[in-house]
């Protein structure tokens, strides 16, 4: 495979376009990208594991572990490095070649930073890629994740600069955009997409894959689809405007463009896919989605469960991808 184009000064009236586009053809440019970047038929499988849950401060419209959220979660203590570990053996044994580690703060706090690097030393040690998401960090802390190896960091800018504040307030939008860039800077792979179907408009989508594209390109772009929980701000504005929620259609629409303004990225179909079709989540497959959770969980909400999955696998001929075909980590080369 050739080294990809990389495009950082995508226009929004281009990316309009894309959305445009009749969805055949957009489909079909779309495969074209990812199989001139990607092995075909092959989906990378990843864990996703809620290291500490509930009791943030943030105010995030879809997030059941905020404080401000009335959904009677129970906020808990970080989890025992032993519990997590054995956890992450246990996604290994499940095919898993990724293992994400996110805890419910705003930011963490220097005393929570060596269990924090326990557990990144010892996924590794099994192999694994890691990914942690933790909120915001300081220098210090990104320093201490980079020299522990971490392969990947999460922060999501979740929608566009313009909706920013319609969803969020308690942190801005050039917030999230600056410790991507500490992260960045300290040799870590970044992680970062958002959330679609919290109301938004096609604009809003275009300004969110926009904001993405036009910087550095994150090597692994998530795009979730909103998972209304009752008690959340968006649960309940979307429990009563359901016409809100984003359709299949324009969903796959949404991983098509993604995959070809990153063509070298990871896009990661995410949150959501326990309600999604069989043939949506397939066409989001042929839009170039080549990774997923695995597992009964996301965090805290239900995702699609491993048997659900190798059953749309062996429908579909999809196969889960090799460690070795995953794009290597400056991390992990670093260290070794």
């Amino acid at each position: 495979m050739t080294a990809p184009t990389i495009r950082n000064d995508w226009t929004r009236d281009e990316i309009a376009a894309l959305f445009d586009l009749p969805f055949n053809d957009l489909l079909f440019d779309a495969q074209t990208v990812h199989r001139a970047n990607f092995p075909r038929n092959e989906v990378q499988l990843s864990t996703l594991l809620s290291i500490k849950t509930g009791g943030c401060v943030e105010d995030c419209g879809y997030c059941n572990q905020s404080t401000h959220a009335e959904t009677g979660l129970k906020a808990t203590k970080m989890m025992d490095v032993r519990a997590v570990l054995q956890a992450a053996a246990q996604a290994k044994d499940g095919g898993s070649s990724r293992f994400c580690m996110g805890a419910a703060w705003r930011e963490p706090k220097d005393r929570d930073m060596p269990a924090i690097i326990e557990m990144v030393k010892g996924v590794r040690q099994m192999g694994m890629e890691t990914c942690m998401t933790l909120g915001m960090l300081t220098d210090k802390q990104v320093g201490q994740l980079a020299d522990a190896g971490l392969d990947y960091y999460n922060h999501n800018i979740d929608t566009s600069p313009e909706n920013y504040t319609n969803v969020i307030t308690t942190r801005s939008f050039e917030d999230r955009v600056q410790t991507l860039e500490r992260v960045r800077e300290a040799g870590i792979n970044v992680c970062s997409g958002g959330i679609v179907g919290m109301g938004e408009t096609r604009s809003d989508r275009v300004g969110f894959l926009h904001a993405l594209a036009t910087m550095e390109h994150p090597e692994s772009v998530p795009i979730n689809a909103l998972v209304p929980v009752k008690g959340t701000v968006l649960g309940d504005m979307l429990a009563d405007t359901p016409l809100a929620k984003i359709d299949e259609i324009e969903f796959v629409r949404t991983v098509a463009v993604a995959r070809i303004l990153m063509p070298a990225s990871m896009v990661r179909l995410s949150a959501g896919r326990e309600s999604m079709s069989e043939a949506c989540q397939a066409l989001c497959f042929m839009a170039g989605a080549n990774s997923i959770f695995t597992g009964d969980k996301l965090l805290t909400t239900n995702n699609a469960g491993d048997d659900k999955d190798a059953a749309l696998f062996a429908k579909l001929g999809v196969v889960p991808m090799a460690a070795a075909e995953q794009q290597p980590s400056p991390c992990a080369i670093a260290a070794e």
